[in-house]
């Protein structure tokens, strides 16, 4: 039988139940109840849309009917979860394992977690697939490389054989795609399966699921904060707040007529492209004694790749290129891009964590020389706030000496002065001052995320790198982050080097704009200049695929590029030229020797 997506006139066969879920976890004063009656219906064919804020039970009910919580931390207490006439919260795990991963898929929300780190990305599809499916190891690399083909990874061949900390942030969640797409399941739930990528490989991967739905059926509980992708994909949407469903309906009426002041709340938070046209706030000429606080010339970051019988480098990842630009005190530069284009390398190389040419210099000071005191003055000049908040959080440590180490390394406070400066970050971010004696693992991802701000702004730097800082926020929190961080920077005179694949958050906060392809800037200029008149076709792109939060003007079908994907890996000998992107979507990288 093959299904319309997102034509409920075909949405006739339930193949999930959701009976009155109950779940709780463990909490230092007792145990607490997260998710409070929940109940709904899942049909064949169907997207529902699960959406509200951080903390608000999304995720733990998705782990909850995939029977994978972390018992006795936290444990389904009541309810029902009906899928072919059995109960999943009552079956044993041998049965629930047959289940999981082939009738019922998960894209979870932080891939790197998600990934095991000593296998390499073929051999867990691999594994993956063939415990699901009756076939061959031949079979299994086969379908493998066509998933990673699928979801449009360049080099899927090569990237078979890489460990996931070898790709991007964006390229591991779309190797979590291929794996969950990999066995056709009867329902797929994605965890914000979209987070960590732009907004071109976002509107791939919303097709690829819409034919997913269309050739097998599949349905689909889509969890996300995102509200264009809901106002695209949904069929009905499902609101939660603390636990509770406070709005449920089509996405026609949960859109054009909310009825609940908490989804009236998360729509009117939601940034929308083209909201600021015709303002344009670039910053007023720097006066001449106040240089730049960030200056980059002519960036080179190349990664060697070895093979051979020797062992010997073959070959070389072009990662960046070529690269250069200034920050302003009080300036934000926004630097948008596909997912592998280079935008988190240049963060990690201006924090001298991976090797790299050229010449930067941090309020004057060049970066790369003078012994271990210097560096450790520069680093309290310029802090990062890391795409992967679960990663870059030591797991041992409690969120409030997280937040509080920076001040200690540099001897800022101790004692009780120590304790206060933390309780006021935790503060700034929208965190409870009780946050801090809980462990990375028992905050949700955007709370995690909001752990990082604060751990950022300790040391109250010239200059932050926010590197998808606010891509695992909900809308309505994303919007208070934004506004702290607007605010800080007016306070304190802070410039961000704003890395996202968000166009209209860029917009709302940046006064000016880096457009990156394949290592290289290909467009730079103020936010009315990029926005309002993109003058590189890759620009051009890049906003035609950004989401729109309006049902009315959902896409049937979405703009997916044709042709070869490029590669930044370059033989020996030879270096990128120049790169042309056409705007019929054929790429190429033009090497020369």
């Amino acid at each position: 039988m093959s299904l319309s997506p997102n034509d409920p006139s075909t949405l006739d066969e339930t193949v999930l139940s959701v009976r009155d879920l109950r779940t709780d976890v463990a909490t230092p004063s007792g145990r607490k109840t997260v998710v409070k009656g929940l109940s709904f219906d899942l049909k064949r064919g169907e997207t529902l849309c699960i959406a509200g804020e951080s903390g608000s039970g999304k995720s733990i009910t998705a782990l909850s009917i995939m029977g994978l919580l972390p018992e006795p931390m936290a444990r389904v207490s009541g309810g029902e979860v009906l899928f072919e006439g059995q109960d999943l919260t009552r079956i044993g795990e041998d049965a629930m394992r047959r289940i999981r991963g082939g009738d019922i898929a998960m894209i979870f929300q932080e891939p790197m977690t998600s990934l095991n780190p000593v296998l390499t990305v073929g051999r867990q599809l691999r594994e993956a697939i063939r415990a699901h499916q009756d076939v061959s190891r031949s079979e299994a690399d086969a379908r493998a490389l066509e998933m990673l083909t699928s979801v449009r990874l360049s080099e899927p061949a090569r990237r078979l054989k890489q460990y996931p900390h070898e790709l991007s942030g964006g390229m591991r969640q779309r190797v979590m795609i291929a794996m969950a797409l990999a066995c056709n399941p009867k329902i797929l739930i994605a965890d914000e399966p979209t987070t960590a990528l732009d907004v071109t490989i976002q509107a791939q991967i919303l097709q690829l699921i819409r034919d997913l739905q269309r050739d097998f059926g599949t349905a689909v509980i889509m969890i996300t904060h995102d509200m264009g992708v809901v106002a695209e994909m949904a069929d009905r949407v499902i609101v939660m707040n603390h636990g509770h469903i406070v709005e449920r309906g089509t996405v026609a009426d949960v859109f054009e007529r909310p009825s609940d002041p908490y989804t009236r709340g998360l729509l009117d938070a939601v940034p929308k492209l083209g909201a600021l046209t015709g303002i344009d706030t670039a910053p007023k000429e720097a006066d001449s004694s106040q240089p730049p606080v960030l200056e980059v010339e002519d960036l080179v970051v190349r990664f060697d790749l070895h093979g051979g019988l020797l062992n010997r480098v073959t070959s070389r990842v072009h990662a960046v290129e070529g690269v250069s630009f200034r920050l302003e005190p009080g300036e934000t530069l926004g630097l948008v891009g596909e997912s592998g284009c280079g935008k988190s390398t240049i963060g990690k190389a201006l924090m001298d964590l991976v090797a790299w040419e050229g010449d930067i210099r941090i309020a004057g000071t060049p970066a790369g020389i003078g012994g271990a005191q210097q560096q450790k003055r520069l680093r309290r000049d310029m802090q990062m706030i890391f795409q992967d908040p679960y990663a870059s959080l030591d797991p041992r440590m409690t969120a409030g000496d997280l937040v509080g180490e920076p001040l200690v390394i540099h001897g800022l406070a101790s004692g009780s002065d120590l304790k206060d400066r933390v309780r006021a970050l935790f503060e700034r971010v929208g965190l409870p001052a009780d946050a801090m004696a809980r462990h990375p693992h028992e905050f949700s991802g955007g709370q995690r995320q909001r752990i990082c701000i604060a751990r950022a702004l300790a040391l109250s730097p010239k200059v932050i790198i926010a590197d998808e800082s606010v891509s695992a926020l909900d809308v309505s929190v994303q919007a208070k982050v934004l506004d702290l961080l607007q605010e800080l920077q007016e306070d304190l005179g802070l410039s961000y080097l704003f890395i996202s694949h968000d166009m209209a958050v860029v917009e709302q906060v940046s006064h000016r704009i880096a457009v990156m392809y394949l290592g290289q800037i290909v467009e730079m200029g103020t936010r009315r200049q990029v926005f309002e008149n993109p003058q590189h076709d890759y620009t051009r792109r890049l906003l035609k695929a950004v989401p729109i939060p309006d049902p009315k003007r959902r896409r049937n079908v979405f703009d997916v590029p044709t042709g070869e994907i490029p590669s930044p890996v370059l033989p020996l000998g030879q270096s990128v030229d120049r790169l042309r992107y056409s705007d019929i979507g054929d790429r190429h990288l033009v090497a020369v020797s």
